[in-house]
């Protein structure tokens, strides 16, 4: 029996503890970063030997001096009558979990810029104590947010992959920023043995050092999130869209735009020599670094991606095909573009030559990519026709290029209404409507393809039978420690689970086998499954 409390036993509504919660959560959180940010100010003044405590600074150091001694004590008290009165309930609030989540992120990046930003500036043999002192006391708040989120009796069982999966994004981001930055340096270093005019400023060690120190300290933290705190084995919701949209459309951008400068230098290198050589090699550290470390970023994810849930797998699928489209369609429209040129200006011509070679690498680049993402010569499962991303997908890029070609179409006519009412002197007809024209000819070849796929699709879905509804949501009643049935259901299903606590102490030991196997065969694109009393488990398919 599942009881719905509409009041708590002292007759309070159930809207007033959740306004309670949010309020105090609220507060707690602003004295606690008010709290940081007055004793690194403090911290920072001590540490800075060089200069007196005051320094002719009078009003930063009251400040400082007001925010811990005022906001320090406030923020003690609160989080010590809070942690005290916290029970199953409090435990499950979504405000919990929301600010341990949210206290946790912003003390995570505040201390580790800090820190890392100290750390390369001493590359340069330069001290920051304050911004020294900023790292060691956002890292404190750090480690206190993150032992309350692995208390084994406190911890929030909402929310509970928040921090985590934003920690192992914001990690890969510095890290593969300061990989690439790395890298590039080191290319360029290489480049400018060659050609020693290329690279002014500081030695190339300094910014390769520099770099290194980001990607060292970002590959410090995803593994710390993601290997060791098992952000990596989190299945649905969050974990899966951050995969699918950082890990591999994220590293897809990264590799195709690496690898489209590479080969638009390679291709002026060898057809179009007319700007110094230096211009030429500017950016050939950059473009191969980030193609690299793009290329081994795209396909860790995507090999993690295949253990994951149909719609993740289809998710990668449509948006590694959306970015390589996006490129070839930019590519083409650009080659129409230099080939209308070609009509008023020699093909030899430097600017002219620039843009065919620019668009053709564009295309080189981008339809490979997406002809491997998409399959088009390969028949589609009767599955994929039916889900419901593939449908948006397609409705999506036909739109999308369908409203750019109407905008396009306007600049046209535009454009061929003024050359033929003014009285303008010099410029073709040609050179004014090329740009619109070539990327009126790349969405119209898009936003056609994709709409008569769209229609196969249609006709095809009409042919087949329907198949049962996979599960997408999953309301979870338990009154036992959601987090395992919830990993179950997410391994069993892929479904995104909301869990309502049982108030009539069921006692729920039904283990996360025993829901895997209870939702086997069920049907539905939304499920009720409660747990006990004991190891019992119903699961009710509800009615959409």
């Amino acid at each position: 029996m599942v009881a719905v409390r509409r009041s708590s036993p002292n007759g309070e509504s159930t809207a007033q503890p959740t306004a309670r919660r949010v309020i105090v959560f609220i507060l707690l959180f602003t004295l606690v970063v008010i709290a940081a940010i007055g004793l690194s100010g403090l911290l920072g003044r001590l540490l800075d030997a060089g200069n007196a405590l005051v320094a002719g600074d009078v009003t930063g150091l009251a400040r400082s001096l007001a925010f811990t001694l005022i906001a320090g004590p406030f923020a003690a008290l609160l989080w010590w009558v809070l942690w005290r009165r916290m029970d199953s309930t409090e435990r499950s609030s979504i405000a919990w979990g929301l600010y341990l989540a949210g206290l946790y992120a912003v003390s995570l990046v505040t201390f580790s810029v800090a820190l890392l930003t100290t750390a390369a500036v001493l590359v340069r043999e330069e001290w920051q104590p304050r911004l020294f002192a900023t790292g060691l006391v956002w890292a404190g708040v750090w480690v206190w947010h993150l032992w309350m989120s692995r208390h084994r009796e406190k911890r929030p069982t909402q929310l509970v992959s928040v921090a985590p999966v934003l920690a192992s994004v914001y990690g890969l981001a510095i890290a593969v920023g300061g990989a690439v930055a790395a890298l590039s340096s080191l290319l360029d270093a290489a480049v400018d043995a060659l050609e020693p005019t290329l690279t002014l400023g500081e030695p190339w060690w300094t910014l390769t050092f520099q770099a290194l120190i980001w990607c060292a300290g970002g590959s410090l933290i995803w593994w710390w999130h993601w290997i060791r705190g098992g952000a990596r084995d989190l299945r649905g919701g969050l974990a899966e869209l951050a995969l699918v949209t950082v890990g591999v459309t994220g590293a897809a951008i990264l590799t195709l735009v690496g690898a489209g400068i590479v080969l638009f230098l390679l291709l002026r290198l060898a057809f179009d020599r007319t700007d110094p050589i230096n211009d030429l090699l500017g950016l050939l550290g950059f473009g191969t670094s980030a193609a690299i470390v793009g290329a081994l970023v795209w396909r860790y994810h995507r090999n993690l991606v295949r253990d994951r849930s149909d719609a993740a797998q289809l998710a990668t699928k449509l948006v590694t095909s959306g970015v390589g489209l996006i490129a070839a369609a930019s590519g083409l429209g650009v080659v129409v573009n230099a080939i209308l040129a070609a009509a008023t200006t020699p093909l030899a011509g430097s600017d002219t030559r620039t843009l065919l070679l620019g668009g053709i690498s564009g295309l080189v680049v981008g339809g490979p990519a997406w002809w491997a993402a998409w399959h088009p010569a390969q028949p589609v499962e009767p599955v994929e026709i039916r889900s419901t991303g593939r449908r948006v997908y397609l409705i999506l890029v036909f739109g999308v290029s369908a409203v750019v070609a109407i905008v396009t179409l306007l600049v046209i006519g535009y454009r061929l209404f003024e050359f033929a009412l003014a009285d303008v002197t010099g410029g073709s007809l040609v050179d004014r409507v090329r740009a619109p024209l070539g990327l009126l000819v790349a969405t119209g070849l898009a936003a056609g393809y994709h709409f008569a796929v769209w229609r196969r699709d249609r006709s095809a879905m009409g042919q087949t039978p329907q198949p049962a509804r996979a599960i997408t949501s999953v309301i979870l009643v338990t009154d036992a420690e959601p987090q395992p049935l919830i990993q179950s259901i997410h391994l069993a299903t892929g479904a995104s689970v909301s869990v309502l606590r049982r108030s009539d102490a069921a006692g729920c030991s039904a283990s996360a086998e025993q829901l895997s196997q209870a939702l086997r065969g069920v049907t539905g694109k939304r499920v009720l499954v409660v747990t006990g009393p004991g190891d019992r488990v119903e699961v009710i398919s509800l009615q959409d």
